[in-house]
């Protein structure tokens, strides 16, 4: 059964990633085609096509390796100019070749009747619509993903009911230095242990007030820190009354990611807080509409982070893929990573079924976030390097009817295929890695 589950939860993502990949495809589609350029084709994956069909003047297929997709259309590079050609004749260059031949292929697509159709005239804003188009659906998806997940299934909150109860008090500054996390002969025992609460234990009344939510109890115990106070629970249906006696403790100041923060120097922050030693069970509540689009900013500020230092992060990869050193579970992981974690979490009997759908709906829109900033880097073959190309052309036709000299002409694309080729080769070793490193060396978050 746990290997079915784990099958079932790799290939909720590989469905979903596919389907994201076409759509993010669709995204390029409809505005070229609204804007008349013809498409010759819409692919999913790359290499031999396994299946197509010509609907119109569009050929619709996938391909058989599963790494992308793409939509293919004509005269997205302008003709060599005539100085250009003649350079090219008296040069045997491979840079100038590999322009040429990428100008041939394209000539060789054009029909009669595609002279007003090709996409280097189209107005500069109107390409960079269609290049957008492909990375604002996969926000778009994303942002809907991460409705379902934050309106639908909700977000983890703490309850009033008891998860686990620590058996004694080890302070925050001996765990710190000696790494101590059982109990010795010596330490104390924690208040809630010995007041005789169990894990299951529904708190209803503290200080002989009711009890409504977790975080309203916690400001409860930190005021009565040194008091002995009653307390009520319910257990397996009846209510038991005690007494409790908060301790005044030092905690370490949770960060965003509930680890502990830390400042400038590396110490970790604390802060008093009343302590009895239990923990809350979490269950998931629904939340208001307006939480979506924190949640959304919050994950593309993670993924622009790990972007921005790609490089270092790969190199890191590397060295863990290689060596003994650990890998990083925010760095960047591959779609067989992906998948694994995915698997993983399906696996997990003793997880809710709801709280496992939920992760796997994140984890599906967190990807579609990580491809919408991925593909907005300023390089081809990416859509940002396009989308770059069409604003310097805007740039140097704009400073040249300013200062009244001759237009310049559409930028030539085609002149960046060195740089593209080169860029496509580093993101296959890159990928290459990655996946090297999700085999051997799987990123590990559950710990």
């Amino acid at each position: 059964m746990t290997v079915l589950l784990f099958i079932l939860g790799v290939l909720v993502v590989v469905v979903g990633v596919a389907v994201s990949i076409a759509l993010h495809e669709i995204g390029h589609l409809v505005p070229a085609k609204i804007f008349g350029v013809r498409v010759t084709q819409y692919m999913i994956g790359f290499g031999p096509t396994i299946w197509s069909r010509r609907r119109g003047e569009t050929e619709y297929g996938v391909k058989a390796i599963p790494a992308g997709g793409y939509v293919s259309m004509v005269g997205m590079f302008p003709p060599a100019r005539d100085d250009e050609s003649r350079v090219r004749q008296s040069t045997t260059g491979v840079f100038q070749q590999l322009s040429a031949d990428a100008r041939t292929a394209m000539a060789e697509q054009l029909r009669p009747g595609d002279e007003n159709r090709v996409f280097y005239k189209l107005a500069v804003w109107k390409r960079i619509i269609i290049m957008l188009g492909g990375p604002m659906m996969n926000l778009l998806i994303g942002i809907v993903l991460f409705a379902v997940l934050i309106m639908g299934f909700g977000s983890p909150q703490p309850t009033t009911t008891i998860s686990s109860v620590s058996e004694c008090v080890i302070p925050a500054s001996q765990q710190a230095r000696t790494g101590q996390s059982t109990c010795g002969p010596d330490d104390p025992k924690a208040p809630a242990s010995a007041a005789g609460l169990l894990p299951g234990d529904t708190i209803v009344a503290f200080n002989d007030q009711p009890v409504e939510s977790w975080d309203g109890m916690s400001a409860r115990i930190r005021a009565a820190a040194g008091q002995t106070v009653s307390m009520s629970v319910i257990r397996d249906g009846e209510r038991m009354d005690t007494e409790i006696t908060p301790l005044l403790s030092q905690r370490p100041i949770p960060n965003d990611d509930g680890e502990p923060a830390t400042d400038e120097s590396g110490q970790v922050l604390m802060r008093e807080v009343g302590f009895i030693g239990v923990g809350s069970q979490q269950e998931m509540v629904p939340q208001p509409a307006s939480e979506v689009m924190p949640a959304v900013g919050q994950s593309l500020a993670g993924v622009t982070g790990v972007v921005l230092h790609l490089p270092q992060r790969v190199v890191e990869v590397g060295q863990a893929a290689f060596s003994d050193a650990p890998r990083d579970p925010n760095g960047p992981i591959s779609v067989v990573g992906v998948g694994r974690i995915a698997g993983e979490v399906s696996a997990m009997e003793e997880v809710p079924l709801q709280s496992r759908a939920a992760y796997l709906v994140g984890l599906v829109g967190g990807v579609n976030l990580a491809l919408f900033v991925f593909n907005l880097i300023p390089l081809l073959p990416l859509d940002g390097g396009h989308v770059a190309g069409a604003l310097w052309e805007a740039v140097r036709r704009g400073f040249a009817k300013l200062f009244h000299r001759p237009d310049p002409g559409p930028f030539d694309m085609a002149k960046l295929l060195p740089l593209t080729y080169a860029v496509a080769i580093l993101m296959l070793g890159m990928g290459a890695l990655l996946i090297y490193a999700d085999i051997v060396k799987p990123v590990n978050i559950f710990g």
